[in-house]
């Protein structure tokens, strides 16, 4: 008994460690997490989830003030959600419960019910307005903040009736007050009190009455019971609408409840039929439900400003709306002052957006505005100065703060040069600034563009002179490369209309030159391209004379005394499994990669490791033999092919029937021998039902014993002459991109958080050699082409690690075996070091300087070897042939 009170006690104290010790650590651990996420807001103060991180971090460790100085500093820069503005709003009620503190809960509350339209928080307001009815003008208050609530939420269909009901409730409140007691008659000034009481109580059941809710019949039954009179048939008729109104938005309304956030295609369901429904109160109340779900969503904010600005068109509703989204614009269109528009565009340009080009619009937007305010009329104004400096401004953060991020400046056109250069030369009539802006547009890499010289050209032609016309066609006909003619046709028309003949015969002279010279350079790449063509062409046929004479000279090497294959009968053909002489069968793989029978690749490339033994042979042929004995029926439909397995795999029947068990009954397991016992690394499942093929397939790529297995479909080609090898796709794949240099740690969950961000990613597949080693390539596919592009301009050239990986639409070239991802040239030559000029080690060339010259005009001799590529033989490998003794003979003597 001692013993157990003894250990009880011991825990007691344990615990209690235990407890202290986990206390010091939260203790120690919590600040040091709120001070990382301070740093951060101190990097980027516009990272929405770091605010919301700290803000509940602060909550948690208790710190009020730093906690409201964190939520007044994220609304200053977001619009906050329902869930945190209830959660400061109830802190600071509990903060605030003297009398002279109510003021600033009220400036909170005003703030929050601007920021979004949410009922619970107008709930909220009312209730906490109920606590000071005591006040001097308290019960007003009261009833004006419930008046703006309807206003604002009462069209809600599935929260707004809480809102009338909880108004309706306040004024039977006061309804109470103002009764008279039981069997006293009141007075006039009383009864007149009553009536009007009465009156809005009847009022406020006939406004909700005409007010498509849910749940609105039991609200009318409400109202029968309270009038204890007939209704009015002016409320009955506006009751039947809303429930008409009800009855079409309620499949809306419940789609709504039973999805999953964010909802983003139901709430557009349920806009455009309130765009078609045509009610402003309606389609601005589901557009403050959708936003309030959906917050981060710049298309949404978009699509509400651009109807706020288009259809409504109140000043405060359409300001306020803007205001939590970004709104140059509508500044300048409701007439605020300079100072406050400068200020929303400096926050505006540290917002930290996702794109270059979203940094090139709101330049743009912020320069219109200025050019705006210009009185070109003046020569030098304290505005044009300001155009000018916010121009040049533009020009340097688009270099040192755009680029340096994204890469890319945003503004490959240079359309802001372009419109500056316009400003200048149609306002300012300072023609000779534009020159030299349209000097430096040219500089950056779009003189080759025909539409650049042609939009210099019309600015000459418009407020500069025909000299400049010239120069600039003139310069225009040396350097365009996309459409060389239609600039030659430019000139032309140009020296027709306004040059000389002296003019004329030099225009025509360099347009003549420059066609000509362009002319060739295409003719060139056409045969260029024709003899790449025939090149492939006759590889591809040199290749199969190649691998026929291959099969010839193993054939031959056997000899006469190689034993004879008797000829298969229709019996044995289902036993053919194991034997040496099964039918090659092949498997497709994902982007066109074929994998041939894995026979004849394990008789050439045992993997590392291999060391053939007796007792590996024995037991091979053991396995061999009990095979053949085994009476079997060989099924296809019901089989699979496994390949790629390790040659020193032991008991390899054993392990791909544990491998394939989950897929279903196992049949049988036919493993592959060679003749002297040893595993060839692929063999054959066979299942009782097709069913497991499905599953059996699924297995493919799955590691067994550091390689991974190919599993593949069983087809039988001498049964199938039409089968064919899988092709992959030959033609641009424009959804589709192709990522080489990445690096081998790279892993395909981390590539796919990269490309997330840039589009729905469908399909990615890192590209890996037959052992499970990455090559450092990937293949990823987009939803459409369009977020393909856009991916291709924003992650070309990014660093992953310290790899910079390169990043193409995938193209892939006519395929052949030199062309196969991995396949290194360099690995069929002969194995031998070359030096220098391709000499020995010594650096001293033994061959005499005669046996370098060409003794055939199809055939060049390089040290030994004949140039394959101008002779016009290459093997399948690419491999040259090199010279026999013969040979050097022959070509001694012809000299």
């Amino acid at each position: 008994m001692a013993i157990n009170k003894a250990k009880v006690a011991v825990g007691f104290i344990v615990s209690g460690v235990l407890m202290v010790f986990f206390g010091v650590v939260l203790t120690v651990v919590g600040p040091i997490i709120i001070d990382d996420q301070v740093v951060k807001l101190s990097i980027n103060a516009f990272d929405y989830n770091c605010h919301v991180d700290l803000i509940k971090l602060l909550k948690q460790e208790g710190e009020l003030l730093r906690l409201r100085k964190a939520r007044q500093k994220m609304s200053e820069l977001f619009p906050l959600t329902e869930e945190i503005w209830l959660e400061w709003l109830k802190d600071e009620i509990r903060l605030t419960e003297e009398e002279p503190n109510r003021e600033k809960v009220y400036e909170l509350f005003e703030k929050a019910v601007t920021d979004y339209i949410c009922p619970d928080i107008w709930l909220e307001f009312a209730q906490y307005s109920i606590g000071g009815m005591g006040l001097p003008g308290g019960m007003e208050k009261v009833r004006s903040i419930f008046e703006r609530a309807v206003m604002a939420v009462g069209l809600h269909m599935t929260k707004g009736q809480a809102v009338w009901e909880a108004y309706r409730e306040f004024e039977n409140v006061i309804l109470s007050t103002v009764q008279p007691p039981p069997g006293r008659v009141p007075s006039c000034e009383e009864q007149g009190c009553l009536n009007v009481q009465l009156e809005r109580i009847h009022t406020l059941f006939r406004r909700q009455l005409a007010v498509p809710l849910m749940d609105m019949e039991a609200t009318f039954a409400e109202y029968e019971e309270w009038s204890e009179q007939e209704v009015a048939e002016t409320v009955m008729i506006q009751y039947r609408k809303a429930l008409q109104q009800l009855a079409k938005c309620k499949p809306l309304e419940e789609a709504l409840i039973l999805a999953e956030p964010p909802k983003m295609a139901e709430y557009q369901a349920f806009i455009e039929f309130e765009l078609k429904e045509g009610d402003p109160a309606r389609i601005q109340i589901i557009y403050e439900r959708a936003l309030a779900e959906n917050c981060l969503v710049p298309d949404m904010w978009t699509k509400y400003t651009t109807y706020l600005d288009r259809q409504l068109k109140f000043k405060d509703l359409v300001l306020s709306s803007h205001e939590r989204a970004s709104y140059l614009l509508a500044l300048e269109r409701y007439d605020a002052d300079h100072a406050t528009v400068s200020d929303v565009f400096e926050k505006a340009l540290i917002a930290g957006f996702i794109q270059a080009t979203d940094y090139v619009e709101i330049w743009q937007a912020f320069l219109d505005y200025l050019r705006r305010r210009v009185d070109f009329s003046k020569e030098s104004s304290k505005e044009l100065e300001e155009l000018r400096g916010s121009f040049a401004r533009s020009l340097e953060y688009m270099k040192q703060d755009v680029e340096e991020r994204f890469g890319e400046s945003g503004d490959a056109s240079c359309i802001i040069m372009q419109i500056w250069a316009r400003i200048e030369a149609l306002h300012c009539k300072n023609i000779q600034k534009a020159r030299e802006l349209w000097d430096s547009i040219l500089t950056k890499g779009n003189a080759k563009y025909a539409n650049m010289w042609l939009e210099y050209y019309n600015l000459e032609r418009s407020y500069g002179d025909n000299a400049h016309c010239r120069k600039a066609l003139h310069r225009a006909v040396q350097c365009t490369s996309d459409y060389p003619e239609h600039v030659c046709e430019v000139l032309l028309t140009f020296e027709r209309v306004e040059g000389s003949l002296e003019d004329w015969d030099v225009a025509v002279l360099k347009t003549e030159t420059r066609l000509n010279r362009v002319n060739e350079q295409r003719a060139k790449a056409a045969v260029k391209e024709a003899n790449h063509a025939r090149q492939e062409e006759d590889r591809g046929d040199q290749r199969q004379k190649n691998k026929a004479d291959k099969k010839g000279q193993k054939k031959g090497q056997k000899g006469p005394g190689a034993v004879l294959k008797r000829k298969a009968t229709q019996d044995d053909h289902h036993n053919d499994w194991n034997n040496d002489s099964a039918p090659k069968r092949r498997r497709g793989t994902r982007d066109g990669a074929t994998e041939e029978n894995m026979e004849t690749e394990a008789g050439r490339n045992p993997p590392p490791g291999y060391k053939p033994g007796n007792k590996r042979a024995q037991q091979g042929s053991a396995a061999q033999s009990q095979n053949d004995e085994k009476p079997e029926l060989r099924n296809d439909d019901c089989s699979v092919f496994i390949s790629n397995l390790a040659y020193t795999l032991e008991e390899p029947e054993a392990k791909l029937r544990a491998q394939f068990e989950s897929c279903g009954p196992v049949a049988q397991v036919r493993p592959v021998f060679a003749t002297k016992g040893t595993f060839k690394g692929y063999g054959y499942v066979q299942f009782e039902s097709t069913v497991s093929v499905a599953e059996a397939l699924k297995l493919d790529r799955r590691e067994v014993e550091g390689r991974p297995m190919f599993v593949s479909p069983c087809v039988d080609k001498k049964e199938n002459p039409d089968f064919k090898i899988f092709k992959y796709n030959t033609t641009m794949e424009r959804q589709k991109l192709f990522i080489s240099g990445l690096p081998f740690s790279c892993t395909k969950e981390q590539l796919e958080e990269i490309c997330k961000s840039h589009g729905t990613v469908k399909d990615l597949r890192l590209v890996t050699y037959r052992s499970g080693k990455p090559k450092g390539l990937a293949y990823v596919e987009f939803a459409d082409d369009t977020q393909a592009s856009q991916a291709v301009l924003k992650m070309d050239g990014m660093d992953i690690g310290d790899n910079k990986i390169c990043v193409a639409i995938s193209n892939p070239p006519r395929r052949n075996m030199m062309d196969k991802p991995g396949f290194d040239r360099t690995d069929l030559m002969p194995r031998q070091v070359f030096g220098g000029r391709g000499r020995g080690r010594t650096q001293l060339s033994l061959i005499p300087r005669s046996l370098h010259r060409q003794s055939e005009p199809v055939s060049q001799v390089k040290n030994g070897t004949v140039d394959a590529e101008a002779a016009g033989e290459s093997s399948a490998a690419g491999e040259t042939k090199p010279l026999s003794n013969s040979d050097f003979a022959r070509m001694l003597l012809s000299k």
